[in-house]
């Protein structure tokens, strides 16, 4: 038996973050403190003062929840925590991943992960792309509209996150997305609605961010993992650096399919997950997905005292 550690992606940070965790895990303050000397400013000072606003810009973001994903796995480690069998990420989450394992360094782990997030940013012109959330409606039937309104203005509308059953988004361009949300509606869906984001993540409208990282990629060094990464683009385990560097660059244009990937965990004899991550984002998807692998969060000393029981208990 085995348990995976998961990492989530942007929207699981808020100010004051790992608060509670920082004073009885020192690895956590030198991790941040190794994160910040590579990127040139205070990432825990930002961190725990905010403003909320600065925490939600992509640039800021994808580091920030990186070295708070790889600080949390060094404190389990310290902790006595059992070592994960996978390890597994949802969209920036992956690079989490691949840093907690060993796959990439800390400090090439938030350098790209930073410039990934300029690089998506950059690929859309601020206000020309979106991206929208829609509930309780058949993913075929939202692939199905998108595909049709996509055909219809000869512009790009994709789903792109299957977050959990009656729960993913799409993206693509603003006006493309203004379409599709009513006839979403009309079909039965329960809310479709836009989202805060700066750029629409995950579609085609990516590919010119997903040339730029591979330049960025190709100057760093990807080792192979201590434990199989799944990946968001194959869901299958992988330890090929090839093969990881190449599905990090698909992964940009790419859906995240994290519905069949949690559901496929079984069949990796999987029993436990934990998400290393300030919230409970992917736990909250796992009781919608309705998977028999246990799920915990780590976020507060509390939380974190309670998974190492229930983790050690499990595997």
């Amino acid at each position: 038996m085995a348990f995976v550690a998961l990492y989530p992606g942007q929207g699981s940070q808020s100010v004051g973050m790992l608060s509670d965790l920082v004073g009885s895990h020192p690895v956590i303050a030198d991790t941040f403190a190794e994160a910040s000397d590579a990127l040139g400013f205070d990432l825990w000072a930002l961190a725990q003062s905010g403003p909320a606003e600065q925490l939600s810009l992509t640039e800021i973001t994808q580091p920030l929840l990186l070295t708070a994903g790889v600080a949390m796995s060094r404190a389990w480690s310290v902790a006595g925590g059992p070592e994960a069998g996978f390890v597994c990420g949802h969209s920036l989450g992956e690079y989490t991943a691949l840093a907690a394992v060993d796959a990439l360094s800390l400090t090439d782990a938030v350098l790209v992960v930073q410039a990934r997030g300029r690089f998506m940013q950059d690929a859309v012109p601020a206000g020309t792309g979106a991206m929208a959330a829609v509930l309780g409606l058949d993913d075929a039937v939202i692939e199905r509209i998108c595909a049709e309104v996509a055909l219809e203005l000869g512009q790009v509308v994709e789903a792109v996150n299957y977050n959990a059953p009656g729960q993913l988004v799409i993206a693509g361009h603003a006006t493309a997305i203004e379409a599709t949300l009513p006839r979403l509606k009309d079909a039965g869906a329960k809310r479709a609605l836009t989202l805060p984001v700066s750029a629409p993540f995950h579609c085609a409208l990516m590919r010119p961010a997903a040339e730029r990282l591979a330049e960025r990629l190709a100057e760093v060094t990807i080792h192979a993992p201590k434990v199989p990464v799944v990946q968001n683009v194959s869901m299958q385990p992988e330890t090929d650096p090839a093969i990881i560097r190449e599905q990090l660059v698909s992964q940009t244009f790419s859906p995240v399919r994290w519905t069949q990937t949690i559901q496929g965990l079984d069949a990796l004899g999987v029993t436990a997950a934990a998400e290393f991550g300030p919230g409970a984002v992917l736990c909250g998807l796992a009781k919608r997905i309705g998977t028999s692998v246990v799920h915990v969060q780590l976020g507060t000393a509390e939380h974190f005292a309670q998974a190492l029981t229930r983790i050690r208990e499990s595997v």
